[in-house]
């Protein structure tokens, strides 16, 4: 996006300038109003020319931020800022201290950003890769309610439990994917290389060959003729899959493919309410008030699916509908957790409560994945049973029966 210069007067009537990244001059015009500053005049800033493949470089050689990285960095916040450190020198320490250079070059521009007079969510609003939408929102709460050191903390375990919880959902998944494609992997070896070599010695038989020893030949002489454009088929397939889910259908249908998957589909959407339900404690724990809360934690829960019946239910919230008939309407959350809303609303302790059911989530994605092992190794054992029987059958029965027909001559 482009860089805008801005010229305006802050809430004490003061003259301030600066530069602000932003889609359009309307845009940029809100989020200084937002930020306590009315806007007098914005153009489009005019900086060096930078040739297209000088950013390319630059953006391949920029280190990439994990989440272990922006964990670091907000439990350090918090530790200076409580300390009582100026936040312009806290800034100067972390950037020095940053092991990862591309967070290093972040918080460079955020002290430039402070230096110019800028708040520091809207410093953080320039680096959307780098912190969410949440993050940046639960930084402003902590500037207009003076807790900034307090919300740094926050965000710190909020991190952590994102980390704990995509951990185990990964390790859910990886198991049964590792297996299948072995699986397959193995499947196309035996049909290239294992079949062939028998089909040689089946082309000597005098006699009719069974059914199934029929079927794998026709198949491995399809696949041995037209493995090139079965194997092109495939990355194609993969490919138009790959922009298939990063269309706004497309990953809508995937991911709410992925709550139906057998067995895994219930430990990510228990993983996806337990990111919700923490998010929208930490929100509300902040003083965000609800219709703002829902609205800054739709951006948070990593799935397209449970994102629109969260919008859903903040459409029933701005109607005047209560927290508890929205998420009934939602039909995504269990009895439980929908009793446990509404005592919360009903005793005002609402993000308590919406914290105890993150805490209950993560405990049955816990308990889940205990059990993971014994729920899906059945499963992947009759299939591979199903699948060794069929080459077994095909090929060696005809050896069998050749074995029985030379008996029967001697004999």
């Amino acid at each position: 996006m482009p860089n805008f210069d801005y010229r305006g007067r802050n809430d004490r009537g003061e003259l301030v300038r600066g530069t602000v990244e932003g889609s359009d001059s309307g845009a940029v015009a809100d989020q200084l109003l937002n930020s306590g500053v009315s806007p007098l005049d914005i153009t489009i800033a005019k900086g060096p020319a930078v040739s297209i493949g000088d950013e390319w470089r630059t953006r391949l050689m920029r280190e990439r931020v994990k989440l272990e990285d922006l964990m670091l960095f907000s439990r350090q916040a918090y530790t200076l800022l409580k300390a009582g450190v100026p936040i312009l020198r806290a800034f100067s320490g972390l950037q020095e201290s940053a092991t990862n250079a591309g967070l290093a070059a972040v918080l460079q521009d955020i002290r430039i950003s402070l230096d110019a007079g800028r708040e520091l969510h809207a410093a953080m609003r320039r680096h959307p890769r780098v912190f969410s939408p949440f993050y940046v929102s639960m930084i402003r709460v902590g500037e207009m309610t003076g807790g900034l050191e307090q919300v740094f903390l926050l965000l710190f375990n909020h991190l952590e439990f994102e980390k704990e919880i995509k951990g185990r959902v990964s390790q859910a998944l990886n198991y049964p994917a590792f297996v299948v494609v072995v699986m397959g992997v193995a499947l196309v070896i035996v049909n290239l290389f294992v079949i062939p070599a028998f089909a040689k010695l089946f082309a000597g038989f005098k006699t009719e060959l069974p059914l199934m020893t029929r079927i794998l030949l026709e198949l491995s002489n399809f696949m041995v003729n037209n493995w090139v454009g079965m194997l092109a088929g495939t990355v194609g397939g993969v490919l138009a899959f790959a922009f298939y889910i990063r269309s706004s259908t497309g990953r809508y249908v995937w991911d709410r493919f992925k709550l139906r998957i057998p067995i895994a589909g219930k430990i990510v959407l228990k993983a996806t309410l337990a990111r919700f339900s923490r998010s929208l404690s930490l929100a509300l724990s902040g003083g965000v008030p609800m219709v703002q809360s829902l609205a800054v934690v739709v951006q948070t829960v990593d799935n397209a699916y449970i994102s629109q019946r969260i919008e859903q239910m903040l459409a029933g919230v701005e109607r005047g509908e209560s927290v508890h008939r929205t998420a009934v309407i939602a039909g995504v959350f269990t009895p439980v957790v929908l009793q446990m809303i509404a005592v919360g609303e009903e005793s005002g302790d609402l993000k308590d409560l919406l914290s105890e059911v993150a805490d209950m989530y993560q405990k049955e994605i816990e308990y889940d994945l205990k059990n993971l092992s014994g729920q899906i190794e059945p499963v992947l054992v009759i299939f591979l049973g199903i699948l060794v029987l069929i080459l077994a059958l095909g090929v060696f029965l005809p050896i069998w029966d050749l074995g029985r027909v030379a008996t029967g001559g001697t004999g």
